[in-house]
């Protein structure tokens, strides 16, 4: 069978056990890496981590709550859009990555990092790290959810449905954060979703 366009078509493989096992722990650990670069450095990352911290600093309540609550309606639409099977391989991701950040530290530990190299080695692990798990049907919650669905739905490009809020949440935190750190955070989120958008399309990979 071949595709409109007269090229073979290709049946979607479905991802065995031990492929989803060890795509996730390369995705987490590379996201957990570069967010010990972006907390070394005092920046703040995008999407719903990004806003949960945010909105702990206006509203004086724990990272940890004000996270969990943000992520809430994405959990409910990954469930009923997405599918359980999806919402179950991310909260795996979550949990995994929560750990992470934790011990990571532990094992590395950072002499010396400039902020704007340290801002795009951020971008770039993070980035990586969320297409593998996108490749395995898996996401880090919140945005990325909503990303997903609007991609498999609209055929928008989950990269640029991230860029967008980022550009929006970068805005808010002008008003919270010194400039610096704002702008140096800016450039690790924008390498973020130019990477997920130029290499996560699901024309081009058709595993799951």
């Amino acid at each position: 069978m071949t595709t409109p366009m007269g090229e073979p078509h290709k049946p979607k493989i479905n991802h065995s056990l031990y492929e989803d096992a060890q795509a996730f722990l390369l995705g987490t650990a590379l996201c957990a890496l570069g967010l010990q670069f972006v907390t070394h450095l005092g920046l703040i990352t995008g999407q719903t981590a990004g806003l949960a911290v945010l909105l702990s600093y206006v509203s004086g309540y724990g990272l940890g709550l004000v996270f969990f609550a943000v992520n809430l309606p994405f959990w409910a639409l990954a469930w009923f859009r997405m599918g359980p099977r999806f919402t179950f391989k991310s909260i795996i991701a979550v949990a995994i990555l929560s750990v992470m950040t934790e011990l990571l530290p532990q094992a590395v530990v950072i002499s010396h990092l400039s902020a704007p190299v340290g801002a795009a080695l951020a971008g770039a692990l993070i980035g990586m790290g969320l297409i593998v798990l996108f490749r395995h049907g898996a996401s880090l919650g919140g945005v990325g959810v909503l990303a997903l669905f609007l991609q498999e739905r609209l055929k928008i490009q989950a990269g640029w449905t991230q860029l967008t809020f980022d550009a929006l949440l970068f805005v808010a935190a002008f008003f919270v954060l010194q400039w610096e750190m704002v702008i140096w955070s800016l450039l690790g989120a924008v390498i973020v979703n130019l990477i997920v958008a130029v290499n996560h399309r699901g024309d081009r990979y058709i595993a799951r």
